[in-house]
């Protein structure tokens, strides 16, 4: 697919600060860097810190040394989702006053065995949104898009999905919700992230539809995955990526990526195996699969 115009591309990397950057954050960070050096853009950074009570301390702090350790460098200041609540809020409270969004009580015990899908329970029982989770109806209608990776990623939302929460029983925001509003407050042109959120956009380009807000372009990478089938993450203790490895592990997600860096750049510093990978950035060599097994990239 064609490049955008150097100055119309806006990218980001969204952290969570419910733990370390670890090597599959490094290839999701990288991927979106990339993607957006290798064209001039923008590459932006945001904290997703919707949920403080899985929060680590100093995580943070920790992340952002972390990005720099490795040479990232981005433009503009921080954006923390923790400082956004209010726009969330008047955008759930905008969605529940046009009919498009109800009060739900459903406990977990209620919905098990439905799969994740919701089955409409509190669809129509008019419930106050007080002490409740808050819901958005979903058409029974495809939504489907292009990935510059996956290729055409189709689903049917009311049958796959069903009503979806936005706003939670604590009164906590969605994740779906806020991405979609800042995501567009921020002018992203370009989503370049893992494909454990692949499933997540027909949800996100429902919302930007509904509030009327630009479509970017998605690219998701393949997930790293361990030999017990477990992706790297936070929620399997994926170890933090370690200052003194910047180059070696670079070099290794460059290679996940299906990059091909020279044998010369073996000993290169970070910013050093950034300039070049920014050169010869190829989105299209990036494997086209969900999941890439950990033991096949040494």
């Amino acid at each position: 697919m064609t490049a955008l115009p150097s100055a119309a591309y806006v990218g980001r990397f969204a952290p969570t600060p419910s733990g370390y950057l670890h090597f599959g954050s490094l290839i999701a960070a990288l991927a979106s860097y990339l993607d957006a050096r290798s064209v001039g853009g923008r590459w932006l950074l945001r904290m997703e810190d919707l949920d403080p009570p899985r929060e680590v301390p100093g995580a943070q702090a920790a992340i952002l040394q972390t990005l720099e350790d490795y040479g990232f460098e981005w433009d503009g200041g921080i954006v923390r989702q923790s400082e956004r609540l209010a726009l969330y809020g008047e955008v759930v409270e905008r969605l529940l006053e046009q009919g498009l969004a109800y009060a739900c009580t459903c406990s977990r015990k209620r919905l098990e065995g439905f799969s994740g899908i919701y089955p409409g329970f509190c669809r129509e029982a008019g419930r106050p949104p007080h002490d409740a989770a808050i819901r958005l109806r979903v058409p029974e209608r495809e939504y489907a898009f292009v990935d510059r990776v996956q290729g055409v990623f189709a689903q049917q939302l009311a049958r796959e999905v069903g009503d979806f929460v936005i706003r939670r029983r604590d009164g906590l925001y969605a994740y779906q919700l806020a991405v979609v509003l800042d995501d567009a407050w921020q002018g992203v042109t370009d989503v370049v992230r893992g494909a454990d959120l692949l499933d997540s956009t027909p949800r996100q380009l429902y919302l930007q539809e509904l509030l009327g807000l630009p479509r970017p372009r998605y690219l998701h990478v393949p997930l790293i995955v361990q030999p017990d089938g477990h992706k790297l993450g936070k929620a399997y203790r994926s170890p933090p990526l370690p200052a003194d490895r910047a180059g070696p592990l670079l070099l290794r997600a460059l290679r996940a990526l299906g990059q091909r860096p020279p044998a010369g750049l073996e000993h290169a510093r970070p910013r050093e195996l950034l300039a070049w990978a920014i050169a010869h950035w190829d989105a299209g060599s990036i494997p086209r699969c969900r999941t890439l097994a950990e033991a096949a990239l040494d």
